[in-house]
């Protein structure tokens, strides 16, 4: 019951910051469902006890960078439209705030922790999508190219033997 909660809250906030970064209209349900997925990764990850935040982050941003490419392919719009609804459940704002809190507090030692945990997870976010974009962008080209299909076989087999005095260079 408590992931089914979780996965409604985070699909609804990631709509809501679709409708903030004027994505279009008929595209806010599927910037939901990024940021839902993304999360719910996040979520069951962290609940492992052998998985710890960063690593849930990785892997969370690198399925919500997967699933964007995706829909920016079927819908036909960027793809930066998905990702950033997509990872906004991600970003660490609270605990950007408590290190905020405990330099204020003076407790450098718990500010110090919880700012490198912020960078650690920003880096992981960061990563995560970056990962996902190069290798989208590979299997992409090679979708497109038939290198992974039976298509490139068919290619090879039809083309027509052109003299290489007519080849043009």
């Amino acid at each position: 019951m408590e992931l089914i909660v979780q996965i409604l809250l985070s699909f609804i906030a990631t709509s809501c910051f679709g409708v903030i970064f004027n994505a279009p209209t008929r595209v806010i349900p599927y910037c939901g469902l990024v940021g839902s997925i993304g999360w719910s990764i996040y979520y069951l990850l962290t609940s492992w006890e052998s998985v710890d935040k960063i690593q849930a982050t990785f892997l969370s941003a690198f399925f919500v960078a997967v699933i964007a490419h995706l829909f920016a392919r079927s819908k036909r719009m960027p793809v930066i439209v998905f990702s950033v609804a997509g990872i906004i459940t991600l970003v660490p704002g609270s605990i950007a705030y408590n290190a905020m809190r405990n330099i204020v507090e003076q407790d450098y030692n718990l500010a110090i922790q919880n700012g490198m945990l912020v960078f650690m997870i920003s880096g992981a976010i960061a990563m995560g999508l970056v990962f996902a974009e190069v290798i989208m962008q590979i299997l992409f080209r090679f979708m497109r190219d038939g290198i992974t299909s039976i298509d490139s076989f068919i290619k090879h087999k039809t083309e027509k033997k052109i003299p290489s005095k007519f080849k043009k260079y």
